[in-house]
């Protein structure tokens, strides 16, 4: 019994000496960790996609409560994270301005021309290694979802060929910026309603062989911008948002539409002048008329003036003998 008693206590008692110090160790190298950064990440999203450049969202709750970055860090959480942190804190949550994703880029199957049928992995970064991709505008969407893959908030679906960010669903991670390999994925305000979709820095004519509505480098846009927010660079015009107004004149007078304007209308076509109408004179059929009843008219009695009749002269007849004539008979 000894035997087996033995080992157990000295077991027994090295644990309590281990337990103890510990417990001392515990104590003595005690990290004291700060409540606020506890709260501060409960009001972040936790999406963990290291737009606001820290290590997930643990790292940037750690900046935030240190003091190292503004309580509008978080991009996915926006104005209204940014409340919330700044009411724990007990700071001013600032104005920043919402930023979303914006794919420049129009040239769908319909407006491009295809070089050739890609049938290798469905990557963007792979595709457009081989000749700059399968489309015959080297600078537009290759067309292979690496940014729909990539978006983890399904934020961007492909139409026709093309990337495009559903706006009320952008949470701004820019997880798609650093996706594409065309860098045509750009951050934008959130209230911008006029977009450059092209970044074909070539001369128009190319520009038209490639694509059918890219930017030609023609300064319309620049000429007719009433707050000149339209800057022309290497054959290629931007829009400077901070001064743009919405007010869409540039995309009205852009020859080949290459500027896009949200929620723009087309200009009703104008009315043809009508030819006048020649109409074929119509048969119309006799129209019988009811014979009008007349009433009779009352005549008032003529006077006749008496006829007096001249009186007839009569020759006098000479009656020959009678005998005389029988005698001239008789002697023939």
């Amino acid at each position: 019994m000894e035997v087996y008693l033995i080992p157990i206590a000295v077991c027994g008692i090295i644990g309590l000496i281990f337990a103890v110090l510990l417990s001392i160790a515990s104590r003595v190298f005690e990290v004291k960790l700060d409540p606020t950064v506890d709260k501060v990440l409960s009001a972040l999203p936790g999406a963990n996609c290291g737009a606001c450049g820290f290590p997930g969202c643990e790292g940037l709750a750690n900046a935030i409560a240190k003091g190292e970055a503004p309580v509008n860090t978080c991009p996915v959480g926006g104005a209204t994270c940014a409340g919330k942190i700044a009411a724990i804190l007990g700071v001013d949550a600032g104005s920043a301005e919402k930023m979303v994703a914006n794919v420049l880029c129009q040239g769908d199957c319909d407006k491009t021309k295809i070089k050739y049928d890609y049938k290798g992995i469905e990557s963007c970064s792979f595709a457009s290694q081989i000749s700059g991709g399968p489309k015959s505008c080297e600078f537009g969407c290759v067309g292979c979802a690496s940014c729909v893959k990539a978006c983890p908030f399904d934020a961007i679906e492909m139409i026709n060929g093309v990337a495009h960010v559903l706006k009320e669903k952008c949470k701004s991670c820019k997880i798609c910026v650093g996706t594409c390999p065309k860098k045509i994925i750009e951050m934008v305000p959130y209230k911008s309603k006029v977009f450059v979709k092209c970044k074909n820095t070539n001369m128009g004519k190319k520009v038209k062989e490639a694509c059918g509505i890219g930017c030609i480098g023609c300064k319309i846009c620049v000429k007719n911008c009433p707050k000149d927010t339209i800057a022309f660079e290497n054959n290629l015009a931007h829009i400077v948002y901070e001064g743009c107004i919405n007010c869409t004149i540039c995309a009205q007078k852009c020859p080949t539409k290459a500027i896009h304007a949200e929620n723009l209308k087309p200009k009703p076509a104008a009315p043809k002048p009508a030819a006048p109408k020649v109409e074929a004179p119509k048969a119309e059929a006799p129209k019988a008329e009811a014979p009008k009843a007349e009433a009779p008219k009352a005549e008032a009695p003529k006077a006749e003036a008496p006829k007096v009749e001249a009186p007839k002269a009569e020759a006098p007849k000479v009656e020959a003998p009678a005998k005389e004539a029988e005698t001239a008979n008789k002697e023939a």
